[in-house]
């Protein structure tokens, strides 16, 4: 079917294991039948507020939760490069807070809760990441497994990509649905239920906000559930992101993707009253219905997302290709049973662009090796909103020129946004809502201690 031999000889070639070759045979065929992968609404129901549970309900589970701790492990998604940061290597390596990179605030946080910790790397991440682990030498070094990678798939014929400047690039990440299969391979799932561990914790690296907590571990534990979603009321800001809904068909929880929406039925995907939560991608699983999964079916049937970019992301000129990839959350339809959990915002603050980093970096959230990360409590307003001229401030090297000597105090801010080229030196504090402008070519300075708590034109 096509030219499906081509791409199984491509992967036997590079030592991929014969269970991907099978997944993404699978997935290969269905786009040579011309399937999309699309999520159609009338295929869909909404989900209401009394169907899943509030996290702040579940605070009795805490006791059961701390009694299983030594049965749970911390996964956690490590295979993002932010080049929507202009970033070469592993997110995960920037600093956070101060001089701690999310690597490190993620390996004090599994420490602080006494459990054991993994990183599902990347094959773009995994060189740094380990050669920044024997740099900083933690007390207890983090298993490390490796995500797969798929071949990109040329659109004009569907043939295999081929880039001989960087044969790198012909292949892609296969998604983070790859999760299950790379513990299966790996031989991790073995190991980690031959050492008594039941429930996996599985968030992502660029979300500190995602802790492991007792007491949604006690809930999950004391249900039963194989699989728990945390998922969060949707905001203008997360309408891009995959929804929460029910299947028509058989009442089973799903996940639908931006990328799986036909184009036409966008308003509806968007409509936050209509579909309320979106998934914050962090997620709780049963590692022993995970083993007896994989038994019957030999794979977790994701649906499939078809993904098309250019060759080289960097090169808009370079071959047009489809990427083949799946969401993890994705499984909440696979797994009978499987639920979701409604958790406040606080759980939730991923860095996806410097905007977001900004935030992180500045007074609005605070970090201590005892208390972990968080909002901090003298801030008396809801999240900020932060919007930064992307012609100065997307890649990361540009971002931090501008705030060198330090971010300013965002404590008592509500929003903040800024056009054109804007320099910040030390101790600048911004208050309420705030707009600065700097129509001119050359750069404005806000100078060493000022307290701006108004529009400005520079």
């Amino acid at each position: 079917m096509g030219h499906l031999s081509a791409f199984l000889e491509k992967m036997r070639t590079e030592g991929l294991p014969a269970i991907v070759m099978d997944t993404f045979a699978g997935y290969y065929r269905s786009v040579v039948r011309g399937e999309k992968g699309l999520l159609c609404d009338r295929e869909l129901l909404p989900v209401t507020e009394s169907e899943i549970p509030a996290a702040g309900d579940l605070a009795y589970f805490a006791d059961r939760g701390a009694r299983v701790l030594n049965q749970a492990v911390m996964i956690v998604l490590n295979g993002g490069l932010g080049t929507s940061m202009g970033l070469t290597g592993p997110k995960s390596l920037l600093p956070a807070k101060g001089d701690r990179t999310f690597l490190q605030i993620i390996i004090e946080q599994a420490e602080r809760m006494g459990v054991e910790l993994m990183l599902m790397n990347s094959f773009r991440t995994d060189a740094p990441t380990r050669k920044m682990l024997r740099k900083i030498a933690p007390k207890r070094r983090p298993a490390i497994f490796l995500q797969h990678k798929f071949p990109k798939i040329l659109q004009q014929d569907l043939s295999p990509a081929i880039w001989p400047k960087d044969p790198a690039l012909e292949w892609n990440p296969p998604g983070h649905g790859d999760i299950y299969t790379a513990l299966v391979s790996s031989g991790m799932l073995a190991k980690l239920l031959a050492s008594g561990r039941r429930y996996a914790f599985i968030c992502n690296s660029d979300n500190l906000g995602a802790v492991l907590d007792p007491a949604l571990l006690g809930y999950f534990c004391e249900k039963g559930f194989p699989f728990m979603m945390e998922v969060a009321e949707r905001t203008p800001a997360d309408l891009k992101g995959g929804h929460l809904a029910r299947r028509r068909s058989d009442g089973r929880l799903i996940l639908r993707e931006v990328s799986q929406c036909p184009a036409n039925e966008l308003d509806a995907f968007r409509d936050a009253r209509r579909y309320r939560y979106f998934n914050t991608n962090t997620l709780w699983l049963d590692l022993t219905r995970l083993k007896e999964l994989i038994e019957s079916r030999h794979t977790v049937p994701l649906a499939m997302i078809l993904n098309p970019k250019t060759l080289d992301p960097r090169d808009k000129r370079s071959p047009a290709v489809f990427q083949l990839e799946t969401a993890m959350g994705a499984a909440i339809s696979v797994f009978e049973g499987a639920t979701a959990v409604r958790v406040p915002r606080s759980r939730f603050f991923p860095v996806k662009k410097c905007n977001q980093l900004l935030a992180l970096r500045s007074d609005c959230y605070i970090y201590t090796r005892e208390q972990g990360l968080q909002v901090n409590p003298a801030r008396r307003i809801g999240a900020i909103r932060i919007d930064l001229d992307p012609r100065y401030y997307e890649k990361i090297d540009d971002f931090d020129m501008r705030f060198s000597q330090g971010v300013p105090s965002l404590l008592a801010c509500e929003a903040l946004t800024v056009h054109g080229d804007v320099r910040f030196e030390s101790d600048v504090t911004i208050i309420g809502k705030v707009r600065l402008s700097n129509p001119r070519s050359t750069p404005a300075v806000i100078k060493s201690g000022s307290v701006i708590d108004g529009d400005r034109v520079l």
